[in-house]
């Protein structure tokens, strides 16, 4: 029955599109009542392409993703561009143009003193004159050097393309990238509002759009629930896995303090780290803003390393329980073929592995693998 009312929205759905360019779909938002999880194109095609371009987004949409994922970071004059970071360098061919060598510099970022090329420095136009590159080695350069940067609008008028063409619905799941660095340079919530006019733009500025917006730190979310129904997805992360399998949320002097805790409550004084969304409390006060929860894998499932190096798969942690119990949807990150902890050599299996557990949805850079083991496990 749920598959039957699953085909009958995104009918209706596409019907929408054509018709007032408004998507008023729940078919693509799983949740615990639900019985497939989502895939999201992590980055795209990055398995393939490189990352963060419009080849890879069609890509991604050509296997089936659900959503694809754009990173958001602003330009000179205020633009939302898709990269992974503000800096350049590891996904553009930046620094083999000379007309640009007078923009690397160093900023501090989230705690840790970073030198690159900040996309803050470049316009616009600047921006796309740049060429994006295969930022995982091992992986395929073919491509390097041949697509541009895709602004936000550009990445929000492909998904709507796309979804006409399959004739399925594409969602975006767009994550702001270190809001508080942005705003410091173009005043309080500049990022997060710039995010709202482009959803108002598309007509998917609504809780029935198929969009989910994530960030890594709270108070920008709290925002957009304040001026928006949009859903929102509270990320998590942590800094380490210890032997034993627990979490290691203590960041070393220097080093990123996001990866340990949100950064907006590091600078607001406040002691609480990640681990404090693993609770019955934290839990609940994600609810307060949030309708989903995306933590890294080992929160869901961990490791311990044996004396012989050997790793040991412990057992599922009560986090999605506990999410579910707070009415959270929960979508870990990142499955990725290369990082063999969970999978053994058989990305297949870790898939079911965490399907398995409950979640509901993932984030993979191998969206065409991670369909098909959607697709092994229904079966």
């Amino acid at each position: 029955m749920i598959k039957h009312m699953s085909t009958v929205f995104s009918l209706i759905t596409l019907m929408m599109i054509t018709s007032c360019d408004l998507i008023d779909d729940n078919s693509g938002n799983p949740g615990p009542d639900t019985d497939l999880p989502i895939v999201i194109a992590h980055r795209g095609a990055q398995s393939v392409l490189p990352e963060h371009t419009l080849e890879g987004y069609t890509k991604a949409s050509e296997w089936n993703a659900d959503f694809i994922e754009p990173d958001l970071v602003l330009t000179k004059d205020g633009h939302l561009v898709a990269r992974h970071e503000p800096m350049l360098s590891g996904t553009t061919n930046v620094a083999d143009l000379p007309e640009f060598a007078h923009l690397k510099t160093t900023k501090n970022l989230d705690g840790k003193m970073v030198t690159d090329w900040f996309a803050s420095d470049f316009t616009l136009e600047e921006i796309k004159t740049l060429r994006a590159k295969q930022a995982f080695s091992g992986r395929p350069t073919d491509f390097d050097n041949l697509f541009e940067i895709p602004t936000f609008e550009e990445v929000i008028q492909l998904a709507k393309a796309q979804s006409l063409t399959r004739g399925k619905v594409l969602g975006i799941y767009p994550e702001i990238k270190h809001p508080l660095f942005h705003n410091e340079i173009f005043g309080a919530y500049f990022m997060e509002d710039q995010l709202l006019k482009a959803l108002s733009k598309a007509h998917w500025n609504h809780k029935n759009a198929p969009v989910f917006v994530q960030c890594f730190e709270v108070a920008p979310l709290q925002y957009i629930n304040s001026k928006s129904t949009v859903k929102l997805v509270q990320l998590i992360s942590t800094y380490n896995i210890n032997k034993d399998g627990s979490l290691d949320y203590n960041v070393p002097d220097g080093d990123f303090i996001s990866y340990g805790a949100p950064y907006d409550f590091f600078v607001n004084g406040d002691d609480r780290t990640y681990e404090f969304f693993t609770t019955e409390e934290g839990m609940k006060f994600t609810t307060t803003y949030a309708d989903g929860i995306g933590p890294w894998k080992p929160f869901i499932i961990s490791y311990r390393t044996e004396d012989s190096g050997e790793l040991t798969l412990l057992e599922p942690t009560d986090f999605i329980d506990l999410a579910h119990d707070n009415d959270l949807l929960v979508h870990p990150y990142t499955f990725r073929n290369e990082n063999m902890q969970w999978s053994q050599g058989n990305p297949e299996a870790e898939y079911h592995l965490f399907f398995d557990a409950g979640v509901d949805g993932v984030f993979s850079d191998y969206t065409d693998e991670a369909v098909q083991a959607v697709s092994t496990w229904e079966d």
